[in-house]
């Protein structure tokens, strides 16, 4: 007398539906590459201009147009000089910005992300 043993694995129904949660997973992270490469080139940019700026003699409009010379150079285009909250907190400039990217995925669907970058204050 035969046994029947029983066959694991994935059906090709199983497979379809694994493959197309897989491209699904992979065609947001694509998205989200350049959104997150923009994120970390406006926190260079921000810490970089706060922390070379002198903040006896440092002027708002000289922040903003240091940033804006960042910007331009890293390609930066979701956030502007306008933009910027710029203040002193213990002898120290702080530049912080919030900030919405909007990322279309497929047709109508967009998957939109909030960004709160912000200066270390010493």
């Amino acid at each position: 007398m035969m046994t029947r043993t029983r066959q694991s694995g994935l059906s090709l129904i199983g497979v379809l539906l694994v493959g197309a949660l897989l491209g699904a997973c992979l065609l947001v992270a694509f998205k989200m590459v350049p959104v997150v490469s923009e994120y970390f080139g406006i926190k260079r940019a921000i810490s970089a201009v706060a922390s070379g700026a002198d903040p006896m003699t440092a002027t708002v409009s000289q922040l903003r147009s240091d940033f804006s010379k960042r910007a331009s150079v890293d390609d930066i285009s979701s956030v502007t000089a306008a933009d910027l909250d710029i203040t002193k907190e213990n002898g120290h400039v702080v530049i912080s910005v919030d900030y919405s990217r909007k990322v279309p995925l497929v047709s109508n669907v967009s998957l939109v992300v909030d960004f709160s970058v912000r200066s270390a204050s010493k």
